[in-house]
């Protein structure tokens, strides 16, 4: 069997240093926030290349949070893209705002830059461009188009986790004169998951909010720890979005590996691209001016249902990312999208197959899952 994500082989690399993790928080006993968390956040600041990091319950929460932080809610509209989890517009709806969504690139997957200046309305507020599959999204469009309009811009780097985006434009706001920049450091915040399955992953739900920005930070600290601003004084209604310590020192103990693991599925993606070059399947495409941590590789099939059958049957399994797009889903129904809206979406909801896809994958199983896929697409 070939899952799609091995978590149990990641354990078993590096038992020694989550068992020593865990063992230290429940010797301490220090549950909830404390030297982990903020040890963690330095760290991971550190990774992203940015001044603050704030541990969060989840990726969705660090969403709500972040819009609510910006002063965005009731009235308000906020773009993203229609091919992505629920969680993105989810929080967009907790926070008050109305979600509107745009299609994709046929190449990248990601918001198409070239659709967004269409969907801005008088009450647009804000941009949430996802980095789908690890993959980047045009930041230096997305970013120009939002200066000009005045938009906050909220990356979503959920799967993006050391993906990286060329400097095109040295003197455009938020670029640094760096060559390459982190994602998680290009708009004016930054939300991370570290779901199990991704590739930074706690072991149950955790997330983070990234930021350059030192007032944007402090309240967003504050009011993910029920708006405290010592033990018992609360300046404001907040949220119970604190990252516990149990997750905060797992995830400090994989922290070291995560550019060795990403550079191990850059190279499981580039062996994938050798035996697949000629096969009839549209590969992920992979431009000059981003670096992809290929937290998924993503194929698209004609007929993607018999294929993954088939793999599956071949003991390989596969994943759909995402077979109905947000603006087709029935909770979003109220916004009046229609199938036929957002083609490009829909096409891929139709034909994406995710492949197997972890750091510790071995040659001969990237070969087999390539072979069993070359029997049915040729």
């Amino acid at each position: 069997m070939i899952p799609l994500v091995d978590l149990q082989a990641q354990y078993a690399a590096i038992k020694p240093d989550i068992d020593a993790a865990i063992a230290r928080v429940i010797t301490h006993a220090n549950f909830v926030m404390g030297e982990e968390v903020r040890t963690f956040e330095r760290e991971f600041a550190a990774f992203c290349s940015a001044k603050h990091c704030i541990g969060m319950a989840s990726g969705t929460a660090a969403i709500h949070l972040a819009l609510h932080v910006a002063g965005i809610g009731m009235g308000a509209e906020v773009i993203t893209t229609t091919f992505t989890f629920t969680a993105t517009a989810e929080a967009i709806c907790h926070a008050g705002a109305r979600p509107v969504f745009v299609d994709v690139d046929p190449q990248t997957y990601n918001l198409d830059p070239n659709k967004l200046e269409a969907a801005i309305t008088p009450r647009t507020r804000a941009i949430i461009p996802v980095h789908l599959y690890g993959q980047p999204a045009e930041m230096d469009t997305i970013l120009d188009i939002a200066r000009r309009h005045n938009l906050f811009v909220l990356e979503d780097a959920a799967q993006a986790h050391g993906a990286e985006y060329h400097n095109p434009h040295p003197n455009l706001p938020r670029f640094t004169g760096e060559e390459w920049q982190r994602i998680g450091n290009l708009g004016q915040a930054a939300i991370f998951s570290f779901y199990p399955g991704k590739n930074l992953g706690a072991y149950g739900d955790a997330g983070a909010l990234v930021t350059n920005d030192d007032d944007f930070a402090a309240r967003a600290r504050m009011l993910s720890d029920h708006g405290r601003t010592d033990k018992y004084t609360h300046s404001e209604i907040g949220f119970g979005y604190r990252l516990d310590a149990l997750q905060a020192a797992i995830l400090r103990a994989k922290l070291p590996y995560l550019e060795g693991w990403n550079e191990a599925r850059r190279a499981h993606a580039k062996r994938y691209r050798e035996l697949l070059a000629d096969c009839d399947l549209v590969l992920p495409h992979q431009p000059a001016h981003m670096k992809s941590v290929y937290h998924l590789f993503a194929v698209r099939i004609a007929e993607r249902d018999a294929v993954a059958a088939h793999l599956k049957s071949k003991g390989i399994q596969t994943g759909v990312h995402y077979p109905i797009p947000l603006h087709l889903q029935p909770a979003y129904q109220s916004l009046g999208y229609h199938q036929g809206d957002m083609p490009v979406a829909e096409e891929l909801a139709r034909t994406e197959l995710s492949l197997p896809m972890y750091p510790e994958l071995m040659d001969a199983q990237l070969q087999f899952v390539a072979g069993t896929l070359r029997e049915v697409v040729g």
